[in-house]
């Protein structure tokens, strides 16, 4: 089987269709069977229980098969009707608004097959990678791929989800995270950036951003929990270790969540194993920090995004007043929030429109704007900042 060649998800639904991969599993031994494999860190090392043999693969197939196998156990465990799997899970993509208006609306006119299932799959984990830096891509478009499966779970008992409920989610995510990295007891350069990128990068800001207990308060189920601490976990191990402070406060998360002292425990040295054991596989630990590389990658990133996009991307900004208008202030002082939210609403439109920009839209990808409100004034003429000095 080829995950990067056509009619690979009828190949692997008939292979499993003949020798399941989850049959009698609960929701334990699925979730900690894909935190294994690396899915839960966005390092995917290998296919959830060595299922397959997956020697030939990249990193990315070895995530798509991760990605469908996954959604194929929530499907089996939530379906209240006899509706399709490949169907179902493209009806899931149709509703979320954020989704089906920008990364996925060339696709999502045509037929309900699985071929169409398998350019979705595509589109969402790899957007594009002569653009997108490796490592940028797993640690964080595909360290959140799990909030999908989450979705598709509430999708399934409903029938329906609102973007709300995503946005939900991914300010909870962001909340808990901040919280975590603020624990540290010193901070370095790329810890103190990273945060200031959290507190800016609400995806989708309201009046205020979900505090530290109301972040606690939306996250109700096992699978959710588990999430957090483990995504939390990983945060705070972020500088290849976990001190007193960090693991104090991690211990307090685990209770506020509800969870067993022996699962807390577990979440919080599994982290440590998984990577020593898979540094060598890992190419985001070949030399530096998680999140040293985080904010490097980013930076390199967003900077080779927009040169490559800059002459529509100069045009639409010249055409949004508003929008000149607060990056012209951005250059002189720090936005307020409700200031911010329209930065980032005009922006993100703007991004709909290229396609080469649609990673900003996904989970994850705000977390990038104030690093892009930093580099387009290089875009602009001149007089749009006349104290500007170029590095």
């Amino acid at each position: 089987m080829n995950p990067s060649a056509s009619g690979w998800i009828k190949k692997l639904l008939n292979e499993i269709s003949t020798a399941p991969i989850w049959n009698h599993a609960n929701y334990n031994t699925f979730y900690d069977s894909l935190r294994e494999s690396g899915f839960i860190y966005g390092s995917n090392i290998k296919i959830v229980k060595d299922h397959l043999d997956y020697s030939g693969m990249t990193e990315e197939e070895i995530c798509k098969v991760n990605f469908l196998l996954a959604l194929k156990y929530i499907f089996q465990e939530n379906k209240t009707s006899d509706i399709d799997f490949v169907e179902s899970i493209i009806d899931f993509y149709i509703e979320i608004n954020a989704y089906s208006t920008s990364i996925f609306s060339e696709i999502l006119g045509e037929k309900k097959s699985a071929s169409l299932l398998e350019k979705i799959i595509h589109k969402r984990i790899q957007i594009d990678d002569n653009l997108i830096d490796r490592s940028f891509n797993y640690f964080i478009t595909n360290a959140l791929l799990f909030t999908d499966i989450l979705a598709y779970k509430a999708f399934l008992q409903t029938q329906k989800i609102s973007e709300k409920h995503i946005q939900h989610l991914e300010s909870a995510i962001e909340s808990i995270v901040r919280e975590v990295l603020n624990s540290k007891n010193k901070k370095t350069e790329y810890d103190n950036s990273l945060l200031k990128l959290v507190d800016q990068s609400i995806r989708y800001k309201t009046h205020k951003t979900l505090t530290y207990q109301e972040a606690l308060e939306f996250i109700n189920t096992d699978l959710e929990k588990y999430y957090i601490m483990d995504l939390a976990s990983m945060a705070t191990w972020g500088d290849l270790n976990i001190d007193k402070n960090e693991k104090l406060l991690l211990l307090k998360l685990g209770k506020q969540l509800n969870l067993e002292q022996a699962r807390i425990d577990n979440s919080i040295h599994f982290i440590e194993t998984f990577y020593k054991n898979n540094k060598d596989k890992i190419a985001l630990l070949s030399s530096q920090n998680i999140v040293k590389t985080f904010y490097s990658n980013s930076s390199k990133m967003v900077t080779k995004l927009i040169s490559r996009n800059s002459k529509r991307l100069q045009k639409e900004l010249l055409e949004s007043k508003e929008l000149m208008v607060l990056l012209s202030k951005s250059t002189v002082r720090d936005l307020s929030d409700e200031e911010q939210k329209k930065v980032q609403g005009q922006l993100l439109d703007i991004f709909k429109s290229i396609p080469s920009l649609a990673i900003f839209m996904l989970p994850g990808g705000a977390l990038l704007l104030p690093l892009v409100v930093k580099f387009i004034p290089k875009l602009l003429p001149s007089s749009f900042d006349d104290n500007r000095i170029e590095e």
